[in-house]
């Protein structure tokens, strides 16, 4: 059992940066509502990051643009209600902060006054540094996100693994000592080589969060569906499947209908 879950009882921004200058890895996942999210509390997680994943895995969406900001407050509040001990991030959604920073922090600041959250999250690096700045002025932590940036999609026009030509690599770099400069806490890095995650994990103080980024960062971080075998149809290198929930959930519910039909269900022991 880790140093932490014995014995923090809220995790803040300090205890993950201890737990980067004491060498233990850093474990993160998604959560979008309260009973999966205190399941995950409850393991002993040290971050729930509210993604705007949600617009894949809660609402079918193909990508991650079209949740909305009062949509990710909604599902903050319910990771909230439901968490005594992670440190809860919440993803600011796609047209919640880009080129405008005073949208930005009163994005962030709705965030923070209506969830409770703990931090925000942004993808993108000097592309936004005006709004990193405004909302860490207001006292608000914040999360980068560099490497794969979804909200960037049709930008990229692909999923691909990013920086590995040297010069996007080079801008990686930069921007990740950038955010870090600015006061960002920790940063996550998706979908890059694990020789570069490293690399950067090295150069900075604050942690590094990887998803598809290597061994050699401070942590991890896997969309909850995904581990858990909801998700059947995405299948990346970098996801380890830890369980197959949706046949164990589609078995229950079949054998749940056939009880049903033949009247098996209920029985004499479950009626009044």
């Amino acid at each position: 059992m880790s140093t932490a879950k014995k014995e923090i009882k809220r995790i803040t921004t300090h205890i993950l940066q201890t737990l980067k200058e004491q060498g233990e890895k850093i474990s993160m996942l998604t959560a979008y509502d309260y009973s999966m999210a205190r399941i995950v509390d409850a393991a002993g997680i040290d971050i729930i990051l509210v993604g705007d994943s949600a617009s894949n895995v809660m609402a079918g969406h193909e990508t991650t643009l079209p949740i909305t900001l009062d949509q990710m407050i909604y599902h903050a509040q319910s990771v909230i209600r439901a968490t005594e001990r992670a440190f809860v991030v919440v993803d600011l959604p796609f047209g919640s902060y880009q080129g405008n920073s005073t949208k930005a922090l009163n994005s962030a600041i709705s965030i923070m006054k209506e969830s409770g959250a703990h931090a925000v999250k942004m993808e993108g690096g000097s592309e936004i540094e005006d709004s990193v700045i405004r909302i860490l002025s207001a006292g608000i932590p914040v999360m980068g996100h560099l490497g794969l940036t979804p909200q960037s999609i049709y930008k990229f026009g692909t999923y691909g693994v990013r920086a590995k030509e040297e010069a996007e690599a080079e801008k990686l770099i930069s921007d990740a000592k950038l955010l870090e400069s600015l006061g960002c806490f920790a940063l996550v890095l998706e979908k890059i080589p694990a020789e570069l995650g490293s690399k950067v994990a090295q150069a900075l103080h604050i942690p590094v969060i990887g998803i598809g980024a290597g061994d050699g960062v401070d942590g991890q971080v896997l969309v909850l569906h995904d581990l858990l075998g909801i998700t059947q149809d995405f299948n990346p290198r970098f996801l380890r499947r830890y369980l197959n929930m949706y046949d164990l959930m589609k078995n229950a519910i079949e054998h749940y209908i056939s009880d049903v039909k033949s009247g098996d269900f209920p029985n004499k022991e479950e009626q009044y």
